[in-house]
């Protein structure tokens, strides 16, 4: 064993050799693909993968120039049948990080959600910061890291908040029932219209919707900014600005009424024996 040893020693020291050669052309190669594909308008996830994909042709290539060095017998065709036997017992141990692995070539492939979106998954919403082959970093709005899977995002539907610059918002408003109903949304219209968060060009919808317990409801719908604040920031000025003109107008916000109803009593020494009250 120790001869075997010693005489394997020159061709270790060749594959080591070779072995950093490949981490030499492996970061070259990474630096030559991100000057080539800077040029283009490639969005950043589909950069890194790139980059993933150029440095791990690199070191296999160099791993398996390693193995023949050290294994002259090794052949292409002995590797690809030990590397089939071993990728069935590998893709049953490590299906998950497969899955995730593949997920997200696929998340970085397509051309949605991409870093700095505002998305909605599985109750998490916030803005994507990072993503890589095997999972995703979302930022909630209130501030907390959230590490996402890929394949949860992949195979769950993802609401993508901020796809566009402008989406559509809404917000109930109530009038009493002795309101003239044309009259009132001609005020919520001309109000809303007025608020310059509003994109007025993309149309103000007012729509009776419902005849509630104490009101009849309009839903109100106009176009303004897509991210939550943005949204947040339209609907506070729209309810004060709406609530302004009513109340200017003359026109009521219903709210409930409890009316409290008292019965006359009687004494129980005033009843007569038939349990009738006495004359």
């Amino acid at each position: 064993m120790g001869t075997s040893f010693v005489e394997t020693m020159p061709s270790l020291a060749i594959a080591i050799f070779i072995m950093l050669v490949t981490w030499i052309v492996a970061r070259f190669g990474v630096k030559i693909s991100d000057a080539i594909v800077g040029r283009t308008e490639i969005r950043s996830s589909l950069k890194n993968l790139i980059d993933t994909i150029v440095k791990l042709a690199i070191w296999l290539t160099g791993l398996f120039i390693a193995a023949v060095v050290v294994i002259p017998t090794l052949t292409p065709a002995s590797l690809l049948a030990g590397l089939g036997i071993g990728a069935v017992a590998i893709g049953f141990a490590f299906q998950d990080i497969f899955e995730n692995f593949l997920a997200g070539v696929l998340i970085m492939v397509r051309e949605k959600m991409r870093i700095g979106d505002i998305i909605e998954c599985e109750g998490i919403t916030g803005k994507v910061e990072h993503i890589t082959l095997r999972e995703t970093h979302v930022r909630k709005l209130s501030g907390e890291l959230s590490v996402v899977p890929n394949s949860i995002l992949f195979k769950n539907p993802v609401e993508i908040l901020t796809d566009v610059d402008q989406r559509r918002h809404e917000v109930v408003v109530g009038v009493s029932y002795d309101t003239n109903l044309d009259h009132a949304a001609d005020v919520i219209r001309r109000a809303v219209e007025g608020i310059d968060d509003v994109l007025a060009s993309k149309g103000v919808d007012i729509f009776a919707q419902e005849f509630n317990s104490s009101s009849v409801d309009f839903l109100v719908r106009w176009w303004a900014g897509s991210t939550p604040r943005s949204g947040w920031e339209s609907k506070d000025k729209v309810v004060r600005k709406v609530k302004a003109a009513l109340d200017e107008a003359g026109i009521e916000i219903p709210f409930p009424y409890v009316t409290h109803t008292f019965k006359e009593t009687v004494p129980v020494s005033q009843l007569g024996d038939t349990g009738k009250r006495a004359p």
